[in-house]
This record gives C-alpha cells, structure tokens and sequence, in this order.
C-alpha cells in the first residue's frame, strides 16, 4: 500500500477458530473486537463469536454496532420526527437538545415519494417529478430542517434514485477509512431490502425505524448469534436465463428450507460467474426467502465493480489491501468456511420462470405460466385461487376512440421498476435490446396498459442512451416516469378511467408485470388482482403479449402483416448484453451522476426551510409532533397485566405489513379520509399513507386499512372489525376508538408469518396507538416482531401446533394475560372469561428487548439513558 494504515487484526487473535468461521461471521466478530469495552460489548461476546458453531445453536445473544445506517423517506421521515421530539423531551428534562444526534453516519435517500402518475410520454419524468415536489413539499422541507439540525445526516435529494441501488453504486464504502483506521462497511437500514448491499460484501439487513433510530444514537443491534446457512452454487447460467430466474429459484429454494432469523451466506465456483449486479438482485431478496441476509463475501468481482461505478483508485488500493490482511477477502479456491447446513444448486438448471399471482415465492416456470393462472381463477380463494365460475368474461371498452376488449388475465400494467433489478445492466440491456428486436419486427404494446420505466440510478439511463437503446424502449412505451421506488411499493398511480370501468363490471383478474421484488394483494395496483415479478425482459415481452395467459413456447407473441412472431426471435443473446453492456456501462456515468447530490438540484435547494437545533412544529397535515413523550420523565412505568382484553382482529396466515399499514393510496371513505377533510385538505392532495408517516393522525386511522385483509370476525373483506360489547360492525379505527373511550385493552390473534414483508415501523406504531397490548400468533415476521416489542406491545406466540382454530377461538372472548417476572421467550397462562386456558410463548427474545418492553419502548429507554 501507498500509505500505512491500522487496523484491528483477526488473524492477531491467533486462533484456529477464526479461518472456520463463516465470513458474515467474521464481519460481526471484527466488530466485537474493534468495540469491545467491557460495558456495551465484553470480551465474553468476543468469545461466544469465536465459538459460533456451538454458540449458534444455543440462542447466545451479542451486539453488533454497525458502522452505519441507511434510511429511505418514508420512514425516514418519521425517525428525523421522533428525534425532533426526543429534542423537545431534552429540553423539558433539563438537557441540551444535542444530547440527541447521531452517532454514526446516517443517510437518508429521498425516492419513496414519486408516482407514476404520468406515463407513456417523454414529459412523464418531468411532470411526475413536480406533482412530486407539489405533493411532498412540507415533507421535504423538515427533511432540509433535519439536514443542517443533525450532524451526520446525508439527505440525497428526491429523483436522484432508489436508496439501495444508490447505496450499491454509491454510498457504500466497503471498507470505511476513520483518519487512517480501517473496518468493514456495515449498516442496518429501515428498510427490508437493505440486504441488497449483501451482493457488495457488505454487512446489512433491514430494521425497524425505531430499532434504526436507536443504532443512531449509538446503542448497539441486540440479535442472537445467527445460524448460518451455506448455500453453494456450481455451474453457469444458461443463456436464457437472468438473474431475475435465479433470485425466483433461491427464493423457492430457502422458502422450503426455512431461514427466518438465519443468515445465508453464497459460496462455490458459481459464485465467480456471476457479478456483483448478479449477486445484488439475489441479496435484495433476502426477506422473501426470509432470511437476515443473503451475503456474498467481497472478491475479485466486488474490486470490479467498484471500479465500475467509478470509485476511486486509491480507495480500492486499500480496501483490497485491508481485505486480503485481515481474512475477510474471499478466495474460491481456498478452503471453505463452516456451516449450519448447506444446500446446492447447479445455475445451468436455473430456467426462466416470474412469481405469482399474489407472492415472491410462489415462482412459475414461463412454460407454465398459462396453465397455472388460468386454474387459479377457478381455484378457492387463496394464494393461488380467486374463487371464480367462469374462465372468460370479455368486457368491451373505448380507449382513446378505439374500441379494445379485457377479459381475465389482460395486461394493464407493466413496469421496469425497482432496484431488485435496474440496478442490474445486463438485465436492463436486455430489455432494450428486446424492445429494439420486437420494434424491428413491427411490434407494438397496446396503448391502454400502462408502461413504465422507473430505474434506481440516473446512471441507468445514461447507460441506456449510450447503448442506443432508449428509444425503443420509449416506442414500446416504456418512457422515464421517475428515478424513485415507485410501482414496486403501489406508486403506480391511476389506471385510465376507462379500463377500471372495464375490470370492475365484469369483476375481470387482470394482470401487472413488474420487475420488483413484492407482489402482495392490494400493493401494485387497486385494479390488478394478479401481479407476476418477472425481468425487465419479460415484462416487456408480456407488455407486447398484452396477457399472462399464454405460452410464450407455443404462442406468437404478436403477428405483424400476417406472420407470427415468437418471443424466441426477438430475445438477445447473452454475448450480444455482454457485448453491449462491455461498450456502455462506464465509471465516468456513474461519478457524473453522484458528483452533482452533494450539490442538490435546482428544486430542492430553492426549498425554504426553517433553521435551529429545536423543530416549530409548524400546522401541517404531513408533520406532527409524535406523541410518544408526551408528560416524560425519567420513572418507569409499571408493568401492568393484561385484563379482560378484547379481539380486535381474528386474522389467518401471512398478514403483512402492508396489510398491517398499508402505504398506498387514502381511500374516499376511511377514517383518514375524515380526518384529512376535517382538516381541510381536498381528495386530490390526499398523497398516499407512505408520504404521511410524519402525521400519527392519519397513520392511526390508517393501520389495518388494507382493501384487501381479511378479518375472520368482520362479515366483509377489508378494514373491517366488530364491536364485540355492541355487535356493530364498523371500521377497525373506529372499534378501537370505542374500546380506548371505555379503557378496554385490546389484542389481536393471527396466524402464521404475522408481520412479513416490509420492514415498517408504521405497523408496530399504529398498533400500539390503538390501544393493543399484545398480539398472538403462530409464527413472526423477524423484523416486525422486534418493531411489536420496540413499541411496547407483547409479541406472544401459539404453543407448536396450536393456533385460534385448534383451540377454539372465535376472538369474541375477553382475554387475561398476567405479565410478571419478565424473561426472554417466557412462558405465559391465558385465560378467557369463559374459564379456557391455554399456554403462549413471549416472543421478546433477547434481555435487551426486555428492558425496552419495561420503558414503554427502545425510544424511551434510549431517551433515559442519553439524559441520565
């Protein structure tokens, strides 16, 4: 190396265990040793790392203090409110406001915001781009407040890109360099798909925002010693095959292996055909395999790619230097790590395949495709079934003067979306070449779908022009509508009037195709009851199809001038990308692009914002002061048992959060709806639940709002609950108004995988605010279990084998639980009104989360700890 460095030295612990240890491991175990003080990190959690094999099995807790955290806005700005007032609680407890502040680089990208409310014309990007400032401006301006109020904190202007195609290209240190002291880059980010860096060689998952919040303020990651699951690839993709196809396959794959709560850690010869863009889309999806990350430790290919995205040269001098010297550098030909368990996959066995209709991992094989959709429609309501008689409905409607017709399995909605995939060149280059093929051939997409191209990077579209291939894509349709996270998370804006007048009268199961990572019901679109993850490719190819219901093997694709045209004619080869991608993907885009966020766009710093380390708290319908500290004070509340609890809510398997607090579009008729006119803001303004997670008002009235959850006690689908002392069934707000006017406690039952999907705070936090004390279920999502106990509400789960209906629970009972002595997965009696007992397990794992539940929650705690 150039210059001399220090750093902390695993291989100075001269122990033989560290060489078997597998390097996600060694990553925390690095961390343990550079922080070990004898008070938040000892020298025992040292040796418990170095002794994972046994230790893991165990359910050891240890900390980890990341060396980071990543946030996207919308629950960004939620955390830059709850700091806000834990300023004001600073201020009441005598303390000087900067008590609060950071103590780790925070980064705060702004791209959850933007909606796909223009489309198909070259003025989307610009049009969508002011709706989005219009909507989002008060937003905005606390964030700008946030900026220059805490230090540390990085805010990256809205339309510059999707926070973890941003952190991949960008943000990402790989080695951080502290005036000349080296360590790993790791994070946690509040966000599920933070796992994305996993494909870097960086450390990172997703957490809750207040679990985020708290590693902010300098508290370390309380989390069990993780099993690690070894997963060894061999072999090369095929040809056909993209990296969308092998993140569907792994994501089957780990789904039937069971991973929650494990990491998995990638290694074999395979591992080196594939690139870290490869690699990235696998580590996205992480959550839905389930596991805490999907790691691939950094190599050749890492250096490679840090080159491509124009880092500089003397930085790649010593992070590879510092790699090498401390063993985390991975060498394929070596000998390999040990681990819990390891599974194998062969990619030239990886086939084309999307997900869905309404799960990431339910994948289909593209030659299956029509054959399973169309049983689904016949199928009893399910994941793979809409209960339907009929398999055709053919509705006739006018688009723009032109007569066209939607039946079951139409196409209105396709979408280049999301950094699962736009942050992958070789996949968006296929798309283009594809859409160059099919516009050679006369092809064309039907113009009432809507089609759009949303990619995570500015740098994508550089890299897209230069490759000549824009324009076709733009022929097909496929105009820039944003640089954000858009489709993916439901900011897909509004069908055409005219097609939901089509869908709704013949109750038709249309489709969307979407390159994203998440197709829950009622997420992408009100409208399509059917949504397939697939490539960027494929979502152009089903666009042209104009259906999901056809076999690309034995269907024209379309037919020009009377002759038939297959998706076989019109698919690039690989060498052709590589060819492509080779000639346009260059550093200099990417320095362009990033160059000018430490300088801001013309918008964004024209924002008028306020000044000072206290926030006014301005009227605003966006920004309320959470109530979370409202009359502190350094006592801690008792601990109270649970009495005569009512059930707000009897749900089944894999609710999500989006179930839980839905982060699209305010309906007409919701509780805040009212709100929002009570408050004079006009329907139009409404912007969507995301952008008002600063508002607890609106995010309250907003939880279990979903269209589409399914309360077994209510006699409707949607947010509907029953009054159990009344019978009245009303909205589940509503309900739980009533039982906090009578001081009634409240619990919820579920069933398996409660919590899955994103990693939002809102869905803790609005729980909580409605009054409920614990929630009972058979299995947790990882992340919104800790987010319950965070927040205070017991997390409790079914004995194995148990659940409502085996013991006979109709959820209009009244429920006791009695809390005392608090231990991690305690055992607790609950007993109903009616004399039944049953035994529930406390899902507060570690002692750490303990003491949160005992302060009313880990922004409490840390409050009385920073102010003592």
């Amino acid at each position: 190396l150039s210059k001399s460095f220090e750093y902390f030295s695993l291989p100075a612990l001269q122990d033989s265990r560290v060489d078997q240890l597998p390097y996600s491991i060694r990553v925390l175990l690095e961390s343990a040793v550079r922080n070990c003080d004898e008070f938040a990190v000892k020298g025992s959690d040292v040796e418990n790392i170095l002794d994972w094999h046994r230790k893991s099995k165990e359910g050891v807790e240890i900390p980890f203090k990341p060396s980071r955290v990543v946030l996207q806005d919308f629950t960004g700005v939620p955390c830059v409110a709850d700091l806000a007032a834990m300023r004001d609680a600073c201020g009441q407890l005598g303390k000087p406001p900067k008590t609060i502040n950071p103590a780790c680089p925070v980064d705060l990208v702004i791209d959850h915001s933007v909606s796909v409310d223009a489309s198909r014309s070259s003025s989307s990007l610009s049009a969508n781009e002011d709706i989005e400032l219009k909507r989002n401006k008060e937003r905005f301006q606390f964030l700008k407040w946030g900026q220059q109020a805490f230090e540390g904190l990085l805010i990256v202007p809205p339309s510059s890109g999707i926070v973890h195609q941003v952190n991949l290209e960008y943000l990402a240190r790989g080695v951080f360099n502290d005036n000349g002291l080296l360590y790993p880059d790791s994070l946690v980010g509040t966000d599920s798909h933070t796992t994305m860096i996993n494909g870097l060689g960086v450390v990172g998952w997703g957490v809750g925002g207040i679990e985020g919040e708290a590693v902010m303020l300098g508290q370390a990651v309380s989390m069990l010693l993780p099993e690690v699951i070894g997963f060894k690839l061999t072999g090369e993709l095929p040809k056909e095959a993209t990296a969308t196809d092998l993140v569907l396959t792994v994501t089957e794959m780990l789904r039937k292996r069971g991973v929650v709560g494990k990491f998995v850690e990638f290694f074999g010869e395979g591992c080196k055909k594939l690139t870290v863009s490869d690699r990235a889309t696998v580590g996205n999806m992480a959550p839905e395999y389930g596991a805490t990350m999907g790691y691939f430790p950094m190599d050749e290919q890492t250096i490679h790619y840090m080159h491509q995205t124009g880092r500089p040269s003397e930085s790649l001098e010593y992070i590879e230097g510092y790699l090498k010297a401390n063993g985390l550098f991975r060498d394929y030909g070596g000998k390999d790590p040990t681990y819990t368990d390891v599974l194998e996959l062969d990619l030239s066995k990886v086939e084309p395949c999307i997900s869905g209709p309404k799960r990431p991992h339910d994948r289909v094989r593209i030659s299956e495709v029509k054959k399973d959709f169309t049983s689904s429609l016949t199928n009893p309501v399910g994941f793979k079934g809409y209960g339907l008689k009929e398999l055709s409905n053919p509705q006739k409607f006018t688009f723009e003067n032109q007569e066209y017709t939607l039946d079951h399995g139409s196409v209105v909605l396709a979408a280049i979306t999301s950094c699962t995939n736009t942050s992958n060149p070789d996949v968006m280059l296929g798309a283009g070449l594809l859409a160059k093929n099919a516009v050679e051939r006369g092809l064309k997409v039907k113009p009432y779908i809507k089609t759009s191209l949303s990619p995570g990077s500015r740098a994508v579209s550089k890299y897209l022009e230069y490759a000549g291939v824009m324009n076709y894509l733009e022929e097909l349709g496929f105009y820039l509508a944003g640089f954000g996270c858009m489709t993916c998370i439901g900011n897909s804006g509004d069908l055409d009037e005219s097609v939901n007048e089509a869908i709704n009268k013949g109750d038709l199961v249309t489709g969307a195709v979407l390159s994203g990572n998440r197709n829950f019901e009622g997420r992408i679109n009100p409208s399509t009851r059917a949504n397939y993850l697939a490539s960027p490719p494929l979502v152009v190819a089903y666009a042209i199809a104009g259906r999901v219901d056809i076999d690309f093997e034995t269907e024209p694709i379309g037919n020009v001038d009377g002759t038939d045209v297959f998706l076989k004619d019109i698919w690039p080869t690989k060498d052709q990308i590589k060819k492509v991608a080779e000639m346009s993907v260059r550093p200099e885009m990417f320095r362009e692009v990033y160059n000018q966020i430490s300088q801001g766009t013309e918008s964004w710093n024209s924002l008028p914002t306020s000044q000072g380390d206290i926030y006014e708290w301005p009227e605003s319908t966006y920004i309320h002061r959470p109530p979370y500290f409202k009359d502190f004070s350094f006592e801690l509340p008792p601990v109270t048992d649970i009495k005569g609890a009512h059930c707000l809510l009897k749900l089944g398997d894999s609710i999500t959060t989006d179930h839980i607090s839905p982060a699209g579009k305010i309906a007409k008729d919701s509780p805040a709806s009212r709100y929002l006119q009570e408050n004079k803001v006009k329907y139009a303004d409404f912007n969507s639940y995301g952008s008002r997670r600063g508002n607890h008002e609106v995010m309250v009235r907003g939880t279990f709002a979903n269209i589409r959850i399914i309360n077994q006690m209510a006699s409707k689908a949607g947010p509907w609950a029953v009054h159990v002392p009344s019978g009245q069934e009303m909205s589940v707000y509503d309900a739980a108004v009533e039982y906090q006017k009578a001081n009634k406690d409240l619990i919820i039952l579920a069933g398996k995988e409660y919590g899955s999907g994103s990693s939002r705070d809102w869905a803790a936090k609005g729980t909580m605010l409605m009054g409920v004390r614990a929630v009972i279920a058979e299995s947790y999502e990882r992340i919104h279990r800790a987010n319950l106990a965070g927040m205070g509400v017991l997390p409790l789960q079914f004995k194995e084998g148990e659940n409502s209906e085996s013991l006979g629970l109709t959820g209009t009972e009244q429920f006791d639980i009695q809390i005392s002595d608090l231990k991690p997965k305690q055992t607790f009696k609950v007993r109903t009104e009616s004399g039944k007992e049953f035994e529930v397990v406390s899902r507060i794992d570690t002692d750490v989360e303990i003491e949160y539940y005992k302060h009313g929650g880990i922004l409490q705690y840390v409050l009385r700890k920073l102010c003592a």
